[in-house]
């Protein structure tokens, strides 16, 4: 099944489960909708799934104008998957690139979100680290342009993906497999134009401080470039908690897919009672302790 984009493109979606309230599932840069498999056969016991390709990557449409990529973009694409299920309101989950979009999703449409999951996200947000990121990000965009089967052994093996490998031989090679798999021109499209000029998360303080969407911000305690920003959206988002996952990498859903699940379960659980609340304006973080 398909739905159509703002500005026409295609993207593939699937769908689990025929009642509750929907979950729309929006993939990192190094998976695609079948990425969410964990959480789909789990979450359709109780809730409407939803998972889909984005722009760039097959069955989805593949643009070959790289100004079609952008962060704005892949908030909408979210949009576009909800509307084509007359679907109003979802709880959204995205990992990485897709907790960029889910974070996206929740400053321009807040009114389409029940609650946001944000993991793993963070890459090229830090001041100090913003112009390597750019600079390696371009890198990697020309190398799966030139050989996207050979460099996916490489990218595979990133700083923050070993730790799946180590854990999970099995699935981390079936991660690699799916990413041997991506679109030359999808990927170093995707890395140009979204990766690249996404806006820091400091860039966008003040309207961090506004939205009011319920938030879950979850980052692994090895995704080294993660840790602060996922702090920092804590800090900034009036309604987010945050869990951080012991000797865990970038891959959250699927190097720990059983702890996903259980803090993604109850945090919308607790959301659907409203029972998921802006931080107690007591919790002043500017105090130690209470001296009268």
């Amino acid at each position: 099944m398909y739905a159509t984009a703002k500005d026409g493109t295609k993207l593939y979606y699937e769908t689990a489960g025929e009642s509750g309230t929907p979950i729309l599932f929006i993939h990192e840069f190094g998976g695609n909708y079948d990425a969410w498999e964990p959480q789909m056969s789990f979450f359709a016991r109780r809730h409407r799934c939803i998972t889909y390709a984005a722009r760039g990557y097959a069955p989805s449409d593949i643009p070959a104008d790289m100004e079609m990529y952008s962060q704005a973009n892949a908030a909408d694409d979210a949009v576009a998957v909800l509307d084509a299920l007359g679907i109003e309101k979802a709880h959204i989950v995205g990992l990485s690139m897709g907790g960029f979009a889910t974070l996206h999703f929740g400053l321009r449409t807040p009114e389409r979100a029940l609650s946001l999951t944000v993991a793993g996200a963070g890459y090229g947000t830090e001041r100090e680290t913003a112009d390597y990121f750019r600079n390696t990000s371009l890198k990697v965009a020309d190398n799966f342009e030139k050989d996207p089967v050979g460099f996916s052994k490489i990218y595979s093996l990133g700083a923050s993906r070993v730790q799946f490998q180590n854990k999970d031989p099995r699935g981390w090679a079936a991660f690699a497999e799916r990413l041997s798999h991506h679109s030359a021109i999808g990927a170093a499209n995707t890395m140009r134009g979204v990766q690249c000029r996404r806006p820091s998360f400091w860039d966008l303080e003040e309207q961090l401080k506004t939205m009011m969407v319920p938030t879950l911000v979850m980052t692994g305690d090895e995704d080294d470039h993660c840790l602060q920003p996922s702090i920092y959206l804590k800090k900034m988002l009036p309604a987010a908690g945050l869990a951080i996952f012991p000797k865990t990498g970038h891959t959250l859903n699927l190097e720990e897919p059983m702890l996903f699940n259980s803090l993604v379960s109850d945090f919308i659980a607790q959301v659907e009672q409203g029972a998921w609340k802006v931080r107690d304006p007591r919790a002043d973080p500017g105090q130690v302790m209470r001296t009268e």
